[in-house]
């Protein structure tokens, strides 16, 4: 079996330059993620706030810190604490929460707005038609900057499949850009994981969000 090293290495080898790795790290120990970084991962992604507390008061701010989980608003406080992007804001009302945060904590947080590519009703984000609209609205706070997109995308065995998903995100993302819209930079598109992450690249994503392919199947 391979190591989360070898894994690494492997990995940022074959990526195109300009192309940064944000290592999925739900579940797994301080001492998984120090082994990835000691490797040269940068950013580390975190679903849930009460996990990440744990291993980021055991790693520190050495390396870069996404949230890239559904962030719930009892928890923005926490996040913005800890987090040096959120990448899943998804309306208006949790925008506000970490703008009001932000402001308290004296910094100004990069956000990316996540958009539900597949409309999966059980999933977060807001539908491609929306983004422009909540885009604008949240251009208004100081304490929040829009620097990109994410998206999940539907899940599926075949990762061609996804790759419409992909394409339409791109668009969106292209598209705002054009707008110029003050306080909003598209400069980031963040999209795949191990599955899909190369028909991610080809599509335009500059951030992929790798579990699994660096640390192995989580223990159940």
């Amino acid at each position: 079996m391979s190591s989360i090293r070898e894994n690494v290495r492997k990995l940022l080898s074959e990526i195109p330059d300009g192309v940064s790795v944000v290592a999925a790290a739900k579940t797994r120990t301080a001492d998984e993620i120090r082994e990835a970084i000691s490797a040269g991962i940068k950013i580390i992604g975190e679903n849930y706030v009460q996990e990440a507390e744990k291993v980021f008061e055991l790693i520190g701010k050495e390396v870069e810190w996404h949230f890239i989980g559904h962030l719930q608003r009892n928890k923005v406080k926490k996040a913005v604490r800890i987090f040096d992007m959120i990448e899943t804001v998804d309306s208006f009302e949790i925008a506000y929460e970490i703008d009001k945060r932000s402001r308290t904590e004296g910094k100004v947080m990069p956000v990316f707005i996540e958009i539900n590519s597949g409309r999966e009703p059980q999933k977060a984000g807001v539908f491609p038609e929306q983004a422009e609209s909540l885009i604008r609205e949240i251009s208004k706070f100081e304490n929040i900057k829009v620097k990109g997109l994410m998206t999940m995308g539907p899940r599926f065995g075949d990762p061609e499949k996804a790759r419409p998903f992909f394409r339409q995100t791109k668009e969106i993302f292209d598209r705002i850009r054009c707008l110029d819209i003050p306080n909003v930079e598209m400069r980031f598109l963040s999209m795949g994981m191990t599955n899909s992450y190369r028909v991610a690249i080809e599509e335009g994503a500059n951030i992929i969000r790798i579990g699994t392919l660096i640390f192995g199947e989580r223990k159940q």
